[in-house]
């Protein structure tokens, strides 16, 4: 176990079967704030025979594991959040840095990780299985609960490590071992920052592996691979059809499990309190400026009240400070990455064209040019 007094580091490669080593993609990729384009640093990244590595040892572990004492488990969670109650600020700092957080959605998402921790403590203990009606004279039916074995976890880099801790606490808490996938643009908050917590922990190896890799090198080889059971994902509709697909490649069907794009209204009746309705409806779409599923990406309000709540709303924005997300007064801080901003751009751009009034404004500035290079 490590010194939490200590921050981590050497987080630049690989995490698998308990040891941490470069990947053998033969390439590093270099990991940006987006506020400001600093490196924060470079990874050193994976290939097919890291991603077999990782699920051979997810497997090879997974069988002593599985047995472990309900209590042993337990045990290890109620580390895992003393740990993160002394890493509280470190934590919240990569977040910062990494995934462009304000400290607000930072020490929310930290609050989350935690509350995932304390939830994993109580798992072990409520495993039941049945007695089951069975019409078979002499006979009697029993229903066993026991680990899937192997799970598979790509997370996205929006909340990056609470969408990757919300499968990691559970699969590891009933007795499964796990390999993650973290997004590219946030590989140490996604997954190295928690492999270093549960290392700490004192998680035994190869239990929890962290592969790191560019999807056109490991990305349809995650799901693919015969040995996870199930494929945990959090991301586009797009990409989660594609993963469906994989799962259901081969000789076996694979579990999946998919939460996916959303689209979530707002609503304003016209007996609403608007200054409360003001600010929820500003909470819901700028939170992470917006980088969320569940962003309320339409705000529909009752037309006798609507140029009241609309005059509120933008005098309320108005007075939101953008920029440095480390700055506490920060509401609106960065887009992750060039891709996002362009995005971004371009439907402010075919709002503008298709007439619609654009009553609040301004320029878009910093992050790196759209096309610099990732991969080294």
């Amino acid at each position: 176990m490590t010194d939490s007094s200590t921050a981590y580091t050497d987080m630049d490669g690989q995490f698998i079967a308990g040891t941490w080593r470069a990947g053998r993609a033969g390439k590093t990729a270099a990991n940006h704030n987006p506020f400001d384009d600093s490196i924060l640093n470079e990874i050193s990244l994976a290939n097919e025979a890291d991603l077999d590595d990782a699920y051979k040892a997810a497997a090879t572990a997974q069988k002593d594991w599985g047995r472990t004492l309900h209590s042993e488990r337990s045990a290890l969670f109620m580390r895992v959040v003393s740990i993160l109650d002394a890493r509280k600020d470190e934590i919240i700092g990569w977040l910062v840095r990494e995934a462009g957080s304000t400290l607000l959605k930072a020490t929310i998402e930290w609050g989350a990780v935690r509350a995932g921790a304390m939830e994993a403590i109580a798992l072990p203990s409520r495993v039941e299985g049945k007695i089951m009606p069975i019409d078979v004279p002499g006979k009697q039916s029993f229903v066993y609960r026991e680990p899937i074995g192997v799970i598979g976890v790509i997370s996205p880099w929006n909340f990056p490590m609470v969408l990757s801790h919300r499968s990691i606490a559970p699969a590891l808490a009933l007795g499964n071992a796990v390999v993650v996938k973290p997004a590219e643009d946030t590989p140490v908050t996604g997954g190295l920052l928690l492999a270093k917590i549960y290392e700490e922990a004192g998680l035994p190896a190869g239990l929890l592996n962290i592969v790191v890799g560019a999807v056109e090198d490991i990305g349809d080889a995650f799901t693919l691979h015969p040995t996870p059971k199930l494929i945990s994902f959090t991301g586009s509709t797009r990409v989660g059809k594609r993963i469906a697909e994989l799962a259901a490649t081969g000789t076996r069907l694979k579990h999946v499990g998919l939460e996916l794009g959303g689209n979530a209204p707002f609503v304003v009746l016209d007996d609403a309190d608007l200054d409360l309705a003001v600010r929820a409806a500003a909470f819901a779409r700028f939170l992470h400026n917006g980088q969320i599923c569940m962003s309320s990406n339409r705000i529909i309000v009752d037309a006798s009240i609507h140029d009241a709540f609309v005059d509120r709303f933008v005098a309320h924005v108005r007075t939101f400070k953008t920029g440095d997300p480390s700055d506490p007064s920060t509401v609106i801080g960065p887009l992750i990455n060039a891709k996002q901003k362009a995005a971004a751009l371009r439907n402010i751009a075919a709002a503008r064209a298709a007439g619609f009034t654009e009553l609040l404004a301004g320029e878009a500035g910093g992050g790196r040019p759209a096309g610099a290079p990732t991969y080294l």
